[in-house]
C-alpha cells in the first residue's frame, strides 16, 4: 500500500514536472519613480517569493515592494492567492514553479518542503539585472551569475530546519521512531543547502536585529536591519476611557503561546481577557478557557481595531521573528506586555510603550499584569503611538529603495572597474 502511494505521488509529480510550463514573457524597462529606484541603468528586477495563499505578513510587505518596482517580474513557488486578496499583484506578472501542477498543492503545499529547494531553482532568472527575493524559507536560494545583483529580505532562516527544529517535533508529535527519522534526516539535508544558497546572496536585509543574529549565526553573514512595513496609518486612538479588559490576538498556533496567556488568566479570576483569532488550536483554547475569558475566533477589521483601542493593554507571549500585532496596538495608543526574546525587544520600549517578561509560562504572565498595573498610569499613548510611526510603511519605502539604490551603484561601479584600469 505504501508503495503505490509512493509510485502515485511520483507520478503526479513527473506530470507535473514535464507539464509545459508558460514562461514569464520579456520583461520591460523599468519605468520607477526617480525616488524610488535611483539605479542610472537597472532594466529589469525579477522579485522571489516563497508562496501566495493568503495575504498577510511578508505578503503584505512584497505589496509595498511590488509599488516600488511596478515592471518587476514575481517568481514564487505557488499562486493559490484569493481573488479578493488579489488587487496589489494584479499587474504583476506572476510565474510559478512545477509544485503549482501537483494535485491539490494547494492544501499539501508545506508537505512539498522536501521539493522547494529543486523547484526555487529551476525559475531561470538569467535575463534580470536585480534579484530581490523576499524569503523566510527557500526564496533566497535562486540561482544567479556574477553579474547580477541578488538581495535578500530575510525574515529568518528556515526556522523549522535551524534551532527551532525540536520544538517543531515535539509539536507535531515527531519525537521518535521512523516518520521522525525520515523528517530529520530531510531537515539536515535542508540545512546543508540552506548554507550553500546562502552564497548567492550579495545583501542581506534582516527584519529585525534578532534575525540579524539568527543570519550571522547561520550564514556567517552581516546584514542591515530594515523593519517590516505596518500599517499604523490604519488605527488611532481612540479619546475617552478604556474598558477593563485585557487584550490579545494571534493565529492559534502552538509557537504563538496564545494558550499560555489563556492558562495565565485561569489563574486570575477577577481579570477579563478577549481573545481573537484562529486556527488549528482554537477548540483546544477554547475549551480551556475559564469563564473570564473570551475566545471570539475570527473578527473582521473593525471588531478588532475595537478591542486594540479599548484594551487596558495588549499581551504578546511568542518569541517571534518581528512581531506586527504588538506594533498595531501601539499605534492605537495601547501599552504591550510582552515575553523579552525575538522581535519584541525592537519594538517595545520597556517602561515607556509597554513592559517585559522573561518565561513563557503562566506564572510570569500573571506577575507581568500585576506589574503592568502598579504603573498603568504612567504610559502615554500619545507616545506609545509615536513610537509605532517608526514602523510605518512610509518609513520602510524610504529606507528599502534607498537601500537597494546605494547597493545597486555599488553594484554598477563594481562590474565598470578592473584592476587593469589602475596600470594605465
Amino acid at each position: 500500500m505504501m508503495l503505490e502511494t509512493c509510485a502515485t505521488a511520483l507520478l503526479f509529480i513527473t506530470r507535473a514536472w514535464n507539464a509545459p510550463i508558460e514562461r514569464a514573457s520579456k520583461p520591460m524597462n523599468l519605468t520607477t519613480p526617480r525616488e524610488a529606484l535611483n539605479t542610472g541603468g537597472v532594466k529589469k528586477i525579477a522579485l522571489i517569493h516563497e508562496w501566495l495563499t493568503t495575504y498577510a505578513g511578508s505578503d503584505k510587505v512584497l505589496a509595498v515592494i511590488i509599488s516600488l518596482y511596478p515592471d518587476a517580474d514575481l517568481f514564487c513557488l505557488i499562486d493559490h492567492l484569493p481573488e479578493s486578496d488579489r488587487k496589489a499583484f494584479a499587474k504583476t506578472k506572476i510565474k510559478t514553479s512545477f509544485l503549482q501542477r501537483i494535485p491539490f498543492s494547494k492544501y499539501i503545499y508545506r508537505y512539498l518542503f522536501p521539493l522547494m529547494p529543486l523547484a526555487i531553482e529551476q525559475h531561470d532568472l538569467s535575463d534580470y539585472d536585480l534579484i530581490i527575493s523576499n524569503s523566510h524559507a527557500v526564496a533566497k536560494g535562486v540561482l544567479t551569475g556574477p553579474d547580477q545583483l541578488h538581495i535578500c529580505y530575510c525574515y529568518t532562516p528556515i526556522r523549522y530546519a535551524w534551532d527551532f527544529q525540536h520544538q517543531y517535533l515535539e509539536e507535531l508529535k515527531l519525537t521518535k521512531g521512523f516518520r521522525s527519522a525520515l523528517v530529520r534526516y530531510l531537515l539536515h539535508r535542508m540545512r546543508i543547502w540552506d548554507s550553500r544558497t546562502a552564497n548567492g546572496v550579495d545583501h542581506f536585509i534582516a527584519c529585525s536585529t534578532y534575525i540579524a543574529r539568527r543570519i550571522w549565526k547561520v550564514y556567517r553573514r552581516p546584514s542591515t536591519v530594515i523593519y517590516p512595513c505596518v500599517e499604523v496609518d490604519d488605527f488611532a486612538i481612540e479619546p475617552g476611557p478604556r474598558d477593563n479588559f485585557y487584550f490579545t490576538c494571534s493565529r492559534l498556533v502552538p509557537y504563538k503561546k496564545v494558550q499560555l496567556i489563556v492558562r495565565a488568566f485561569a489563574l486570575m479570576h477577577n481579570r477579563k481577557l478577549v481573545v481573537i483569532g484562529t486556527g488549528p488550536l482554537y477548540e483546544q483554547i477554547k475549551a480551556e478557557a475559564a469563564s473570564n475569558v473570551s475566545v471570539l475566533g475570527f473578527q473582521p477589521f473593525p471588531v478588532l481595531l475595537e478591542h486594540m483601542q479599548k484594551a487596558r493593554c495588549f499581551l504578546f507571549a511568542s518569541e517571534e521573528d518581528f512581531g506586527i500585532a504588538p506594533l498595531e496596538a501601539q499605534a492605537c495608543g495601547t501599552p504591550v506586555v510582552a515575553f523579552g526574546k525575538g522581535g519584541a525587544r525592537d519594538t517595545v520600549v520597556d517602561g515607556v510603550t509597554g513592559l517585559f517578561f522573561w518565561q513563557q509560562s503562566p506564572q510570569a504572565i500573571c506577575e507581568a499584569v500585576e506589574r503592568f498595573e502598579s504603573v498603568e498610569n504612567s504610559f502615554d499613548p500619545d507616545r506609545i503611538r509615536e513610537h509605532s510611526m517608526n514602523f510605518s510603511t512610509a518609513s520602510f519605502k524610504k529606507k528599502f529603495s534607498g537601500y537597494v539604490a546605494s547597493k545597486w551603484s555599488e553594484h554598477q561601479q563594481a562590474m565598470t572597474s578592473y584592476p587593469q584600469d589602475e596600470m594605465r
